[in-house]
């Protein structure tokens, strides 16, 4: 690990040297092999790669919050052991009273920079373009924080935040994927008026070594949607604004990083999401059509993959909050190709575990258009929508196809059209005794507030199995899962809050034979 190189306690400090190292664990799960797809392993680094990301609702920018700059930042850093400079020399006062230290990777300046200002490897032709420049500036922060690795280099987990708020009459979002002008009144978006898409202040507590024995190393970003909120004592006990924390802290050495994520709706924002991913490091993610930089090092694929992690939900966020135990992210075309970028013909396709008990199965036997025309079961076994004996519909929330599929079976809803910059399909599912076999809660209330737990999902397996619609007569897609990701959706619902923590998170792949 990185603490374990030395620095010269005195009188130089400034001399980083960079360390090359590669993390590979081997796990064996049932007679198979498996091996960490995530550059930090079950969160045990203590050298943290971490990023934070700011959506609108058509998940991109539109507009910067006032002094805060491009909604990107990251908080990345090695640890470094104080070592006396001279050789033998026992006695160094300033190593004694620390002996580790933080050198970070990445400036306030860095995290501070906003449209219009150039840097290092910034196109100058998206100097201004809000939205292109915050996918510039995801890559150049993600230059600074590259961790070489094999089979290829990771830079940081990522956190999301996002506005469910949509003003119809900016014309701001596409529809599915095409451009559209001003429309409304809309009653499916909340909008207080002019402004209401913006981007939130993001404030930043830099990680530093904590405790009475400076081994605790500890760090922060919180904010709120509301630009005149008084943060200025942290903003937990701030009551009646829209606020979010996420809180890391580890020991030195040991165990793993705890992340500690709080979030509130207020009547402004009543839509709000906070999420946990670990995303493609190069190439799209999901719901995102720019290049990305994230942690997966190896792009799980379906069916050969599990995730483990330890969840404690503390608050769930109210009967309106879609807490995903798992949300996993991709991209393909209805013909089944990789995306290319086109969006009025790329899919981004979601699936999500929802624990929330509070949330009710709206796919119901005599209504089913918010089912999926076909559910498999493990052994291989398809049963249709209609076969009212053998269908799960408890185990499915809702399911919405693609706004551009041209052959979907009736009757359907179509997904949202304006919530990512091109079409979507949505599987939302519920704890339900059919997905027990892939080790996923089989009633509600299972790792619920009060039932913290240490999940190992069978990710792959499930994901193969789960119906996404495709063009008659194409070749199936490949399924690979370029953000993998968990934390809630408070959907519509103000003067909610959800606290949560993860810790241990890892992604196995299966070697192939």
């Amino acid at each position: 690990m990185a603490h374990g190189n030395g620095i010269p306690c005195c009188p130089v400090l400034a001399l980083l040297v960079m360390v090359t190292f590669s993390n590979v664990f081997l796990f064996g799960v049932m007679g198979d092999e498996y091996v960490s797809a995530v550059g930090d392993p079950g969160m045990k680094r203590d050298g943290l790669r971490l990023a934070i990301e700011a959506w609108n609702q058509c998940n991109e920018v539109g507009e910067e919050a006032p002094n805060m700059g491009s909604p990107r930042a990251a908080d990345c850093f090695d640890v470094y052991k104080s070592t006396s400079q001279l050789e033998g020399e026992n006695d160094c006062s300033f190593c004694s009273k620390f002996p580790h230290l933080l050198v970070h990777r990445v400036t306030e300046d860095d995290n501070r920079l906003g449209v219009g200002t150039p840097f290092p490897g910034g196109q100058k032709e998206v100097l201004q373009n809000v939205d292109l420049y915050a996918a510039q500036k995801e890559l150049y922060l993600g230059y600074k924080c590259q961790v070489p690795d094999k089979p290829k280099p990771w830079q940081f987990w990522m956190i999301m935040l996002k506005s469910g708020n949509m003003d119809t009459y900016a014309a701001k979002c596409p529809k599915n994927g095409h451009k559209i002008g001003p429309y409304g009144p809309d009653n499916q978006f909340p909008c207080f008026g002019k402004g209401c898409m913006n981007q939130p202040l993001i404030y930043h507590n830099y990680t530093t070594l904590q405790g009475p024995k400076r081994t605790t190393l500890k760090g922060r970003f919180y904010g709120s949607w509301d630009l005149n909120a008084d943060l200025s004592r942290g903003g937990d006990n701030v009551q009646n604004i829209s606020y979010y924390s996420v809180t890391w802290e580890k020991e030195l050495g040991t165990g793993s990083w705890i992340f500690h994520h709080v979030l509130r709706t207020s009547s402004k924002y009543p839509w709000l999401m906070l999420y946990f991913r670990s995303d493609a490091t190069h190439g799209f993610s999901g719901g995102y059509h720019y290049s990305t930089r994230g942690m997966l090092k190896i792009i799980p694929e379906s069916p050969n993959f599990k995730v483990r992690f330890t969840l404690n939900v503390i608050k769930g966020g109210g009967p309106g909050s879609q807490f995903y135990l798992m949300d996993m992210g991709s991209c393909w075309k209805n013909n089944g190709k990789p995306c290319d970028g086109d969006v009025t013909s790329d899919v981004t396709r979601y699936s999500e575990m929802i624990l929330n008990p509070e949330t009710p199965a709206w796919c119901k036997p005599d209504d089913p258009k918010l089912c999926p025309p076909y559910h498999t079961f493990p052994n291989g076994t398809r049963v249709h929508r209609s076969d009212k004996a053998h269908f799960p519909y408890d185990a499915y929330h809702l399911y919405c196809a693609p706004g551009n599929g041209n052959h979907l079976e009736e009757p359907n809803i179509l997904c949202d059209p304006y919530s990512n910059p091109q079409p979507q399909e949505i599987m939302q599912l519920l704890p339900h005794p059919v997905w027990g076999y892939y080790g996923y809660p089989t009633r509600k209330g299972e790792g619920w507030i009060g039932d913290p737990r240490t999940w190992e999902l069978d990710v792959g397996g499930l994901s193969h199995n789960l119906y996404f619609y495709q063009d008659p007569g194409t070749p199936p897609a490949k399924r690979k899962w370029t953000s993998i990701d968990l934390g809630t959706e408070i959907y519509k619902a103000p003067d909610q809050v959800a606290e949560w923590t993860v810790s241990n998170f890892d992604i196995l792949v299966k070697l192939r034979k």
